[in-house]
């Protein structure tokens, strides 16, 4: 094996170079260290009668019945910034209280997850929300910190708006029906056909163009579900943790879960990075007070500091992409932080197969929120 030249930080000085002057803007920096969207694990279509069906590659991993995947819809959201997002609702415990508004991780899609969400919301007795970012799933755009803020703010509305609005007949794309495991067309591409009697939507397949009616329901009205913010839990896992402390930072909700949660974009590719630059993606407020007008963000820790909801994090020690230093940074910053859970052993991905993680979920939404 040929040598390899000089490392810092597990970075060669090539891909240093990559990273940092093609070009050296925070947003692009941001998007080469955060944002890994996979090929997408689904796709959404509409039967001749207008219901929906949610397909699934095997990459999915579903892991339930028929049963459990009728209670789950998806529908699609614009965003302030353009973008269409797809989200979902998982109902897994119905007459719960509580319902998650769960950002995902960076690596991750809807299909992917809808098993997780139900698991969880099956064990904690609370209904799960999410959506996909732009540029993940079959959300139109590209992932970038801006459209994060712009991505949960629409589910935000969504979730908390009661009284539908057709103003925008592309938001609802309905219940799931049927579950089917398929392949995915690679590199699908929709543009809405405007004032078809039937719902239409233009396909573009590697260069080639057709259209597929009733692909999508364009004409139905979108599913707004009124749940009130005393009811939300926001909950941000890892990347997903960025756009839930802008949100709470903003709107008092019941609480906000941060699960192993990041300090800044350049920390975690340089963990022994001590000072804030005026580069930084996600930058924390630690000892720099101002940056540059042209790159000026509102600092993550800042944000949380803002946070006026209980605050529950959670870590691993072991944590092998967001050092453990992350959590305890953000924890000891939190207004109203509640006993946190830092898992001994823990990395990255694999908090969720401990026990203690249920348990603090359980503790924390059943009997500290009741009480509180």
């Amino acid at each position: 094996m040929p040598e390899q030249g000089p490392r810092m930080n597990g970075f060669s000085l090539g891909e240093l170079c990559w990273l940092f002057c093609c070009p050296p803007c925070p947003s692009r920096i941001a998007a080469k260290l955060a944002f890994l969207p996979p090929e997408p694990t689904y796709s959404v279509h509409t039967d001749a009668e207008g219901a929906c069906s949610l397909r699934l590659t095997e990459r999915a991993d579903w892991q339930y019945s028929q049963r459990e995947l009728d209670a789950v819809e998806v529908f699609g959201t614009r965003t302030t910034r353009g973008n269409r997002v797809l989200c979902m609702f998982v109902r897994c415990a119905p007459g719960s209280r509580y319902t998650l508004l769960f950002s995902h991780g960076n690596a991750v899609d809807l299909g992917q997850m809808c098993s997780f969400y139900i698991g969880l919301g099956s064990r904690i007795n609370c209904n799960v929300f999410s959506y996909d970012y732009s540029g993940y799933g079959v959300s139109t755009g590209k992932p970038s910190e801006k459209n994060l803020y712009a991505d949960i703010e629409a589910a935000w509305q969504v979730l908390r708006t009661k009284n539908c609005d057709n103003s925008n007949p592309g938001h609802y794309l309905g219940r799931i029906k049927q579950l089917a495991i398929c392949m995915l067309i690679p590199h699908v591409q929709v543009s809405l056909l405007p004032e078809q009697v039937q719902p239409s939507i233009r396909v573009h397949v590697d260069g080639n163009c057709g259209t597929v009616p009733g692909l999508l329901n364009l004409e139905s009205p979108p599913i707004r579900y009124g749940v009130t913010p005393e009811n939300i839990i926001l909950y941000g896992q890892s990347i997903g943790t960025v756009p839930t402390v802008d949100l709470a930072a903003r709107y008092e909700c019941a609480a906000v879960i941060l699960h192993s949660p990041l300090m800044s974009g350049l920390r975690v590719a340089f963990p022994d990075t001590r000072k804030t630059y005026c580069f930084d993606a996600f930058p924390s407020y630690l000892d720099m007070l101002l940056l540059l007008d042209k790159f000026q963000h509102v600092f993550f820790i800042d944000k949380v500091s803002k946070v006026a909801s209980p605050v529950l994090v959670i870590h691993g020690t072991e944590d092998e992409v967001i050092d453990f230093s992350h959590g305890l940074a953000i924890y000891e910053r939190c207004p109203r932080a509640v006993e946190p859970l830092w898992v001994e052993g823990a990395g990255h991905n694999d908090i969720e197969l401990y026990a203690q993680y249920l348990e603090r979920l359980k503790q924390f939404i059943s009997f500290e929120l009741a009480t509180s």
